[in-house]
Parts: C-alpha cells; structure tokens; sequence
C-alpha cells in the first residue's frame, strides 16, 4: 500500500506559520523566512519558472527529491487557497498560476464543495468535503503504486496525524525563532511521540530530519 510521506519546515521553536496571517502574507508575520532555505535552491527555481541560478547541494537535492514516487498529494483549504468560506463566482485558482509545481492530482480538504479544477502540467484540483479519510482513499486511488505528499497545512496535518495515518516525516527545520504563530505539533494526541528520526542532514541554512512510524506505532 502507498505510504503517506508528510514534508513540511517549521522553526526551530516548533511553529510552520508566523502569527496574524493574511491574504497578503498567508504565512504570517516572518513566515516567509521559513522557506528562504528552499527558494534559494537551483531545483525551486526550476519548478516554479524563476529562470537560471540558485544554490546547489544538500537543501537542492532535498527541493530535486520532494515528488520522487510521489503519485497524488493532500492539502488544506488554506493551503490553497488562504481563506474559507464559500468559493464564489470567481472561485480562486491557487496561488501557483496556470501551471502549478506538482504534475499530478492535488486532494483539497475543505467544507464547500466544487468541480475539479484542472491546469497545465498535469495538476489537476479535487476538492473534498467527506474529511481526511476520503481524501486519502482518492489520494490513493490516483497515485496507484507511488506515495502520497502531505503539504500541510498545519491543521490537516494534525488531524493525520492524531489518526495515526502518517507513514514518515520529513521535517525541515530552520534555524529560526518566530516566537508565535501556527505550531505543527498540536492537537495531535501526541502521536508524533510514536516516530523515530532515522536520518539527519545539516546544511547552514536549514537541518532535513526523517522520521518513520516506530514499530512499536504500527
């Protein structure tokens, strides 16, 4: 059965979003530096069409590596689209343009129902309003034998999480300090206690730790 793989940066004192997020900066306040790591890298610029140049290494290989064998992903609502609510007349496509980053089916947890969207490249947008175990079953279906990438954020994160449903984790920690914000690990009957780190890389700008589901956990 395909493994379900979250891949996420948070700081170091535990938080993937700034405090007091908006529409213009989704990420909160100093959320943004959390990825620096990751837009600078040779691969992002690449995936996202920013043109020549970036940084080579251990943070590009991790960027070059994100959906190897990945066949579907899972993310919230405000992942996508950083509001709630009703789509309306207008509905918003994403904040990745006509040609997202992800070349496969994306499932959108939210609680408004709407058609698939789908845009160059071969994303296509689902959206689910049945909850966390639905679009995993979809998720599934669509990646056949390949795994499936949890986006986040951190809301449907944890609700993976508290269900036990998490395989591995790669948790991309950078050496920031945001004092507030979104935690990862909350509201997750501390299963996160259930994971053992099996691999560890440094670079200056940001440490790649791997867990995987203990035996114990299974």
């Amino acid at each position: 059965m395909s493994k379900l793989k979250l891949n996420i940066t948070m700081s170091l004192d535990g938080y993937v979003a700034g405090p007091n997020p908006t529409l213009e900066h989704p990420l909160g306040e100093g959320g943004e530096r959390l990825h620096q790591w990751a837009v600078a890298t040779r691969s992002f610029r690449e995936m996202h069409g920013m043109g020549e140049g970036g940084t080579t290494g251990e943070d590009d290989a991790m960027v070059a590596a994100m959906f190897d064998g990945i066949g579907a992903t899972i993310m919230g609502r405000r992942m996508f689209s950083g509001t709630g609510g009703p789509w309306g007349d207008d509905p918003w496509r994403g904040w990745w343009g006509d040609n997202p980053p992800f070349h496969m089916p994306v499932f959108v947890l939210t609680h408004h129902a709407r058609e698939p969207l789908a845009l160059e490249g071969g994303t296509t947008f689902h959206f689910v309003t049945d909850g966390i175990h639905s679009a995993l079953e979809q998720a599934r279906r669509a990646a056949g034998d390949k795994d499936i990438h949890l986006a986040g954020g951190a809301d449907v994160v944890q609700q993976y999480l508290a269900a036990g449903l998490v395989d591995t984790m790669l948790l991309h920690v950078a050496p920031l300090l945001l004092g507030d914000g979104t935690r990862l690990f909350e509201n997750t009957n501390a299963k996160q206690s259930g994971y053992e780190c099996v691999r560890a890389i440094a670079s200056p700008a940001v440490t790649h730790y791997t867990y995987r589901k203990s035996a114990a956990a299974q």
